[in-house]
C-alpha cells in the first residue's frame, strides 16, 4: 500500500495544479474513464485549508475593507445630529454628534412597520377594535369594526404615518401597546441598537422613548432588506378602502423627496415640538445605496439633498465578477478522475471610493485535492485586495463529486472475493 501511495503521489507531482481545460472535457473524460496529466497552472496561492466551512457560500460580497474616511463636509449641516452610511458595508461617510440620544417622532414608524412585515400576513384582514379609533396626532382617521388589510395599514402607517395604524397593528401583533414596545426593544437589541428604547409604536414624546442618528441608520439599512417594507416606503401614493366600502382613502408619501431626487427611495419623516424635525432617506444609483438621518434639523430636505449628493460623489460601485461567474478545475488525487470542477457565483461587485486604487485579484486554493471531493465542498476562493487590504472574496465551490478509487493489492481483491 506504500508503494501504491507513492505512486499515486508521483501522478500528483505531473497535475499540482493544473486541470482539464474545460468542465465539460471534465464530464466527457469521467464518463470515458480517461485520466491525463493534467498541465501546470500558474498564479496559484498555496497553502490554504481544502474545507472551508460551507457558510463561505453566501459571501459573495464582502465590504468591510475598504477604509471610507468621515470627513468634514464642504457644506453646512443644519441638524444636531446627522450621520451618512452606505448601506450595504455599514460604512460611515459622515457624522455629526451621531451617538446623542435624542428623541425620533414618527421615525419610529420604522420599527414598527419592519415588525408587521416580518411577523404579519400583508394579506391578513383585521377588523379595528376601538382603541385603535381616535388615536392622538396623525390619522387616517380608522373606524370601529372598520375591517382593512394588513397591508393597507402597513401603507397608512409609512406613507401617511397614522398612529392610529400604528396602534392597531400594535394591537395584533401583541395584543398591547405596552407588549408592542417591549418587541419592538428586543429587536432593537438584536440588531445592535445600543442608544435607542421605545414606549409606543408611533413615535409620540416621552421619557424612555428615543434613539440616535447611528442607530437609525442602522435600523433602516436593514429594513430595507425586507421587500414588502421597502416597497411600502418607496411608494409615492396608494388608495385603500374607507369603511367597509363607504369610500376610499388617497394615502401621499409625505417624502417629497421621492419625486424630486434622483435615486429616492423613502423612508420616514417626524416631527413633535420636542424633536424638532427628524428625517430618515435613502437613495440608491448605480449600485450604491445610501442613507441619510438628520435629527432636529430645521431645513431637513435641504441637509438630505446635500448629503445624499455628497455621497454619491465620493462612491462608485465596481463590478468584480459578472454573472456568469468563473469555472475552473482542481487536480484530484486517488480518485476516479483526476480532475473536479468548481465555480465561482457571480455577480460580485464592492463598493469603492471614487478614485481609488487599482484592487488585486488573487486566487487561494491548494495545489491538487484528495479525493473524495464531494459537491458543493469549498475548494478555495477569490480574494481582492486594494494595498494589501482585503476588501471582498467569493468562494470556489465544487459544481461535482469526485470518488476515492479502490486500490486493493490483488492477492486482497482475491481473498475478500471468496467471502461475497
Amino acid at each position: 500500500m506504500g508503494k501504491k501511495r507513492k505512486e499515486s503521489a508521483a501522478r500528483a507531482g505531473e497535475a499540482l495544479s493544473g486541470g482539464c481545460a474545460t468542465a465539460g472535457e471534465f464530464h466527457a473524460r469521467r464518463a470515458a474513464g480517461r485520466r491525463k496529466a493534467l498541465p501546470r497552472r500558474a498564479g496559484r496561492r498555496p497553502g490554504l485549508p481544502g474545507r472551508l466551512l460551507a457558510g463561505l457560500l453566501g459571501l459573495l460580497l464582502c465590504f468591510g475593507g475598504f477604509p471610507f474616511a468621515v470627513s468634514a463636509l464642504p457644506f453646512d449641516v443644519s441638524a444636531a445630529s446627522a450621520l451618512l452610511m452606505e448601506a450595504g458595508s455599514g460604512k460611515i461617510l459622515y457624522a455629526k454628534d451621531a451617538d446623542t440620544r435624542r428623541p425620533m417622532a414618527s421615525t419610529t414608524k420604522i420599527m414598527t412597520g419592519l415588525l408587521v412585515a416580518e411577523n404579519l400576513d400583508l394579506s391578513q384582514t383585521l377588523r379595528i377594535p376601538k382603541a385603535a379609533v381616535g388615536v392622538e396626532g396623525s390619522s387616517v382617521y380608522l373606524y370601529e369594526n372598520e375591517e382593512l388589510t394588513v397591508e393597507d395599514l402597513l401603507y397608512a402607517l409609512l406613507l401617511e404615518s397614522a398612529n392610529d395604524a400604528a396602534v392597531a397593528l400594535a394591537l395584533e401583533l401583541s395584543g398591547s401597546v405596552e407588549a408592542f414596545a417591549a418587541r419592538m426593544n428586543a429587536r432593537a437589541q438584536e440588531l445592535g441598537l445600543d442608544g435607542t428604547a421605545y414606549e409606543n409604536p408611533h413615535g409620540l414624546d416621552g421619557e424612555g422613548h428615543y434613539t440616535t442618528a447611528r442607530d437609525l441608520a442602522k435600523l433602516t439599512a436593514f429594513a430595507l432588506t425586507n421587500e414588502a417594507f421597502r416597497a411600502a416606503v418607496s411608494t409615492a401614493k396608494k388608495v385603500i378602502p374607507m369603511n367597509n366600502g363607504e369610500g376610499k382613502r388617497l394615502l401621499i408619501n409625505h417624502n417629497r423627496l421621492l419625486t424630486s431626487y434622483p435615486g429616492a427611495i423613502g423612508v420616514k419623516t417626524g416631527y413633535t415640538q420636542r424633536s424638532g424635525r427628524c428625517l430618515v432617506t435613502a437613495a440608491e444609483r448605480d449600485g450604491v445605496l445610501l442613507v441619510a438621518v438628520t435629527l432636529n434639523a430645521p431645513d431637513d430636505w435641504r441637509d438630505h439633498m446635500r448629503l445624499l449628493d455628497y455621497g454619491f460623489s465620493r462612491l462608485r460601485s465596481q463590478e468584480l465578477l459578472d454573472a456568469s461567474g468563473r469555472e475552473g478545475l482542481a487536480a484530484v488525487v486517488g480518485g476516479v478522475s483526476d480532475c473536479v470542477p468548481y465555480r465561482a457565483s457571480g455577480p460580485v461587485s464592492v463598493i469603492r471610493e471614487q478614485g481609488g486604487e487599482a484592487l488585486t485579484e488573487v486566487t487561494e486554493r491548494k495545489r491538487f485535492f484528495f479525493a473524495p471531493v464531494r459537491e458543493g465542498e469549498v475548494l478555495g476562493r477569490i480574494v481582492w485586495y486594494e494595498n494589501g487590504v482585503e476588501v471582498a472574496s467569493c468562494p470556489l465551490v465544487a459544481t461535482a463529486s469526485v470518488e476515492k478509487r479502490e486500490e486493493r493489492h490483488p492477492f486482497l481483491r482475491w481473498l475478500i472475493s471468496l467471502f461475497r
